[in-house]
């Protein structure tokens, strides 16, 4: 059990989940209210057993899941916003140390910048660095609060630097150099996966437009056909096999393509969407968006096209 927890966790990004604190808001209650009432109304006899009931539970779901893929989205435009930020603020304390000013004394002259998301960070170190903290742990405090993995990393080089008696200068500005390299590299990737990402969406679409033309033409049409060969075949050896005749004609709309289809979007939607988040955002917990958007709208799409 421990070493399938462990498998589950690194398929979807590390230890993101446990770290993960949802706070519901005013915004969750009421779009999770708004969209239990879609569900309830789809169920009720405006809406019951006709072309619009599953899209309106499609809408309701949605509804509720919006608020939460819209924290997900901040909270990857907040990291993205902390590794820049904290990119000037290692540039600014490496330039006041070079002048040679200690480094709780630096970080208190550079916390008076405007650094973004990242100033509550930094405002805090300050501060605690003032009553008398030592500075690994102020520094440790820092990373864990910016939950950012290049900055823990980057601070625990400093950490260690700092332990060994290393030149905290030097250290400083490597940190730079290799926080602008992976700034560098995240950019480079992302122009280089849009066109994935698109081609992404694109075939899953695709994917849902073949299976409307299944189930609106295809799928009716051979279903008559079927029927009809089998009543003509059966009609030629005599009446004794209507009950036969019956049996078989019945049977091919026996099969819930609805169910079938709808299993396939899930699926479909659920891995393109963890792929295509892996590609862009190089781990597979920001493919949780992706994967909703491609759920949601290929199953609204489907539902409203054949009217199920």
């Amino acid at each position: 059990n421990a070493n399938f927890k462990c498998y589950i966790r690194t398929i979807l990004g590390g230890k993101w989940i446990r770290n993960m604190r949802l706070k519901i808001k005013a915004k969750h209650i009421a779009l999770g209210i708004l969209g239990i009432a879609i569900i309830v109304l789809a169920f009720t006899p405006i809406l019951a057993g006709t072309r619009w009931q599953k899209s309106s539970i499609a809408i309701g779901l949605l509804s509720i899941a919006a608020p939460f893929i819209s924290d997900l989205v901040k909270e990857n435009k907040r990291q993205q916003e902390v590794e820049e930020k904290f990119l000037e603020f290692v540039r600014a304390l490496s330039n006041s140390v070079k002048a040679g000013i200690p480094i709780p004394k630096s970080i208190k002259m550079v916390s008076e910048a405007d650094y973004g998301a990242l100033t509550p960070h930094v405002k805090k170190l300050a501060r605690q660095l003032e009553w008398g903290l030592p500075l690994r742990d102020g520094l440790m405090t820092f990373a864990k609060d910016t939950k950012n993995k290049l900055i823990k990393k980057s601070i625990v080089i400093v950490i260690e630097a700092e332990k060994s008696g290393g030149n905290i200068q030097d250290v400083l500005s490597a940190v730079t150099s290799s926080v602008l390299q992976m700034k560098k590299i995240k950019e480079e990737r992302k122009s280089m996966v849009f066109a994935q990402i698109l081609q992404g969406y694109i075939v899953f679409f695709i994917f849902i437009g073949i299976m409307i033309v299944l189930m609106v033409y295809l799928l009716p049409q051979l279903e008559g056909t079927g029927g009809m060969i089998v009543g003509q075949t059966l009609g030629d050896t005599g009446g004794g096999m209507m009950g036969l005749e019956n049996d078989l004609t019945i049977a091919p709309s026996q099969l819930d393509y609805d169910v079938i289809f709808t299993a396939l979007i899930l699926i479909q939607g659920f891995f393109a969407g963890l792929i295509v988040g892996k590609f862009s955002e190089g781990e597979f917990k920001y493919g949780i968006k992706h994967a909703l958007i491609m759920i949601m709208g290929g199953y609204l799409l489907f539902a409203t096209a054949t009217g199920l």
